[in-house]
């Protein structure tokens, strides 16, 4: 088994063909994407394959460590992922091919007019702990 992060991005990936943002949509076009979603999640659950998931709220901001006593910097000259990326979901599959096709059944959630979203999913590899050396 493998793990793998999806991530469904509000801006930066490729447009999607039905890319009415969620902000111009019917409040029962929003509820059947969440249902999408909630039912895409229980269906992985079934079968072993769901880790996690969690949308993401718009509020956001960079912090890093600029020596001791100093306070964080926050924003910054690059978009903050807040502006980008909406929500992840983590799962557990016996393959790259089912991960691929996993993004692309999640990347038909329902968008406006309930038609599919077609959005673009980002799929990356989950690192696998490293392996422990013992002497």
């Amino acid at each position: 088994m493998a793990k793998y992060l999806l991530l469904k991005h509000y801006r930066g990936a490729p447009e999607a063909v039905n890319c009415v943002p969620m902000d111009q949509w019917e409040p029962e076009e929003i509820t059947a994407h969440i249902r999408y979603m909630d039912e895409f999640a229980a269906k992985l659950r079934e079968t072993g394959e769901f880790v996690g998931e969690q949308g993401l709220a718009p509020e956001g901001t960079f912090v890093r460590y600029d020596g001791e006593g100093r306070p964080p910097v926050t924003d910054g000259p690059f978009a903050e992922t807040k502006d980008l990326i909406a929500g992840w979901m983590i799962i557990d599959v016996d393959s790259y091919e089912r991960a691929l096709e996993l993004a692309a059944e999640l990347s038909a959630a329902p968008g406006a007019g309930g038609k599919p979203i077609h959005e673009w999913l980002e799929l990356r590899p989950c690192l696998a702990p490293l392996p422990t050396i013992t002497e």
